[in-house]
């Protein structure tokens, strides 16, 4: 079940708001914890199970380093053991197919029978869930947050099913105070369901209507200059129109609960530089790198050299983070810390500034050229795709492209890069139509319409899983 879905929209979603509104204030958080194993539960019993294990886990093991004596041998390898647990059932439910796969195909070219291997599945929303425990744990040894001694109060901030399937990454410091106290009004309410509508809105109308023309053209056999670039373009406009999509619904979600999550997004294909792109995407996960990540690592404290290597490690573990089905993610992230040590290089010597429209076209072509990397199913495949978007094939359309090329396509490619462009034009139009009679109406009413046309398109088609729901 996905927010884009029938099932989700017509039975779930209702039922467990009337419930959620009737409900007594007190026990709200009950109701949301029972709501959201359910929504688990409908997912897979199994994942369920495990998550519970986890929670618990998360929430005993924050009693346990709070009880410890301060700066103690024993507080630290406690939260070191909590860390590496976490980490550990992450690795074997992401990396184990990989691992197994890379090795048959080692053990099979030295003349070897291969293994039987029977495949490991990814419980949806895993990445985020550990992400979010260690944060915790973390936080708790340092004194950032208080302990949470209430099993509900954490296993509610865990579980909510609005962003722990693909995001936001919320921090237990955020919500602490609404767990305990909160507001279900008719403002949050409204706020947070067109919200959650024009998340909808994102999802379906574009990133959807774009699945399939970047399906066909990242299987192309070889693929045209025309092919690879416009599977790339559409590619990159699906990626962010879809994650974007499901933060911004989460966000809304989370206002109807009465709920205020930050912003996971902030226009990041305006970004001017590689470092500004990713103070603009996946805001969460940046910011939880740097904080747990980079900062542990030495940060910028210990010289230039060890600067660069802890930019570079953590870029790379944050691609090899993102998923477990190719080793594409890994170079990936390799690629970007590269590019933001090369940034940080260029930014802190004398030679000249870039020109502004240049460096902001220098890092879209950098940030697209990578996601080509980031969505080929392999590393030859995404060799395949270079090689087309070089000009090493054909430059014309090919075939299978045009085949599947649709105007619905080319409407919400059209439709995304306006929603990119209209920040720049935001302050011009308000200006001149905000005494207008009908902008009022227009701006308060679009995103119903919007919901009300997405709504019309899932009932036609198959629902389209979340991109990062496999991560």
């Amino acid at each position: 079940m996905v927010f884009a879905s029938l099932e989700f929209l017509t039975l779930f979603l209702p039922a467990f708001l009337l419930i959620y509104a009737l409900g007594k204030p007190q026990w709200r958080n009950v109701i949301l914890l029972i709501g959201s194993w359910l929504f688990y539960g409908w997912l897979s019993p199994l994942f369920l199970s495990l998550h519970i294990v986890l929670t618990i886990v998360a929430w005993g093991g924050g009693l346990l380093v709070d009880r410890a004596r301060e700066g103690s041998k024993g507080r630290v390898q406690l939260l070191v053991a909590l860390i590496v647990f976490n980490t550990a059932v992450l690795c074997w439910y992401k990396y184990a197919n990989i691992v197994a796969a890379t090795w048959m195909e080692v053990i099979t070219w030295y003349g070897a029978m291969p293994m039987d291997w029977q495949r490991v599945a990814l419980p949806a929303g895993l990445s985020f869930i550990v992400l979010q425990a260690i944060s915790y744990l973390v936080d708790v040894h340092r004194h950032t947050v208080p302990v949470e001694r209430s099993f509900i109060n954490f296993a509610t901030y865990i579980s909510m099913f609005g962003h722990s399937i693909a995001g936001p990454i919320i921090r237990y410091d955020w919500v602490r105070r609404e767990l305990s106290k909160r507001y279900f009004d008719w403002q949050n309410f409204s706020l947070g369901a067109r919200r959650f509508m024009i998340g909808m809105c994102m999802k379906v109308l574009v990133a959807d209507t774009l699945s399939p023309l970047v399906e066909v053209a990242f299987h192309l056999d070889s693929p045209s200059f025309a092919d690879a670039w416009i599977g790339c373009l559409a590619y990159s406009l699906q990626l962010f129109f879809d994650f974007a999509g499901y933060s911004a619904m989460a966000i809304g979600l989370g206002l109807m609960l009465g709920f205020h999550f930050p912003e996971n997004f902030n226009q990041p294909y305006l970004a001017s530089s590689i470092q500004d792109f990713w103070r603009r995407w996946h805001l969460s996960l940046s910011s939880w790198l740097r904080d747990y990540l980079y900062i542990a690592l030495g940060g910028n404290r210990h010289g230039a050299w060890k600067t660069y290597r802890n930019l570079f490690l953590t870029m790379a573990i944050a691609g090899l983070w993102h998923g477990g089905d190719s080793w594409n993610y890994l170079l990936w992230g390799a690629a970007h810390g590269i590019a933001l040590c090369i940034d940080r290089l260029w930014s802190r010597s004398s030679l000249p500034r870039i020109p502004l429209l240049l460096s902001h076209s220098l890092t879209l072509l950098f940030v697209f050229l990578a996601w080509t990397l980031f969505r080929a199913p392999d590393f030859h495949s995404a060799l395949n795709m270079y090689a087309g978007q070089f000009g090493f094939h054909d430059f014309a359309l090919g075939d299978g492209l045009a085949v599947t090329l649709r105007s619905a396509h080319g409407l919400a490619a059209l439709l995304g890069v306006g929603c990119i462009l209209a920040p720049l034009l935001k302050s011009r139009y308000e200006q001149r139509f905000a005494e207008r009679i009908w902008f009022a109406p227009l701006a308060a009413l679009w995103p119903v319409a919007g919901f009300l046309l997405s709504f019309a398109l899932i009932a036609s088609r198959e629902a389209v899983p979340f991109l990062y729901f496999q991560f």
